[in-house]
């Protein structure tokens, strides 16, 4: 255990993904969305040589002091987006990993910064970046997107039905500029109400779609996953874990793909498209957590972690 007494967010089906991974001492390790260290210091204290990555300078700075207090650790810390996996690990000497693990969820840690704008719970800038360097925030597109372009958003990356993205986004247009995360949800709740039938706060939505396009977070998945799989020795595991079915369904579908030796169409008798098996499924099924851990953490109740082995080429 950490000898400070800071209180650190323990992650979604931590156990499962150490499972997975199966730390060895001397074995190389990437933790590609290293929060405040929980998978990072566990790998670290099986005798692991780890790689840590995160895109948020403060998780980042969090982890350090963390894993400052581990023994003779051996670790490299990166601020870096996951997208960019390959061009740091091989800068760092993390390629051949025996596992590479990815949660893509957003950390209890950054929803309670008073300052980011992840939450809708108190009132904070309209921001939303992972990364302060990143150009683009949640105010720029509450303020600069077309109507049309707003319901897109809305409906694409938050999934609303066309009439709450519809009226949503006229609702934004009608009370630009938007500055903060109250005045967002001042402008939902007047759209839609202030409860949805699913008995959500009906701001979820928009704010999952607002983060997920300020960050590029479904474009950097979609990046890493390839990356990932060409940076594993052959037994080298992958751990993903998603939290949202946007997110889910890529990673599903991208295993799925690699694990088959043919994506021609079924109707064509021959192959022609020269693909071969990459990698083994441990588990067809995602990883829910159980009904103890949701207990513990409900934060973790909508995680599913995917799991798959490198076979040699």
């Amino acid at each position: 255990m950490v000898a400070n007494s800071h209180i650190y967010h323990v992650p979604a089906l931590l156990d499962e993904v150490l499972e997975t991974l199966q730390p060895h001492a001397g074995g190389k390790y990437i933790d590609c969305t290293l929060g405040e260290g929980s998978v990072t210091e566990a790998l670290l204290m099986a005798g692991a040589h780890v790689l840590g990555m995160d895109a948020d300078p403060e998780m980042l700075s969090s982890a350090e002091h963390r894993l400052a207090d581990l023994p003779q650790a051996s670790y490299t810390l990166v601020q870096a987006n996951f997208a960019s996996l390959k061009e740091v690990a091989r800068a760092t000497g993390f390629t051949q990993a025996q596992g590479i693990v990815m949660d893509v969820g957003l950390s209890s840690r950054q929803l309670q910064a008073i300052h980011r704008g992840f939450t809708f719970q108190n009132d904070q800038p309209l921001d939303m970046r992972y990364d302060p360097r990143q150009d683009v925030t949640a105010a720029d597109l509450v303020n600069d997107l077309p109507e049309q372009e707003l319901i897109d958003l809305l409906r694409t990356y938050g999934e609303e039905d066309a009439w709450s993205a519809g009226a949503i986004a006229r609702a934004i247009m009608g009370r630009r500029p938007l500055s903060t995360t109250q005045e967002l949800v001042e402008c939902i709740e007047f759209a839609v109400g202030q409860r949805s039938a699913a008995r959500i706060h009906p701001a979820t939505k928009a704010f999952m779609a607002l983060r997920i396009v300020v960050n590029a977070d479904l474009q950097a998945l979609e990046s890493a996953l390839p990356q990932a799989l060409d940076l594993l020795a052959p037994g080298g595991r992958l751990a993903v874990i998603g939290y949202q079915s946007l997110e889910d369904r890529i990673i599903k579908r991208f295993l799925h793909q690699e694990a088959k030796d043919c994506l021609c169409p079924p109707v064509q008798p021959v192959c022609s498209c020269g693909h071969t098996a990459s990698v083994r499924l441990l588990r067809r099924q995602g990883i829910t957590p159980s009904i103890a851990e949701i207990a513990r953490n409900p934060a973790s109740r909508s995680a599913r972690l995917r799991i798959a082995e490198r076979i040699a080429a």
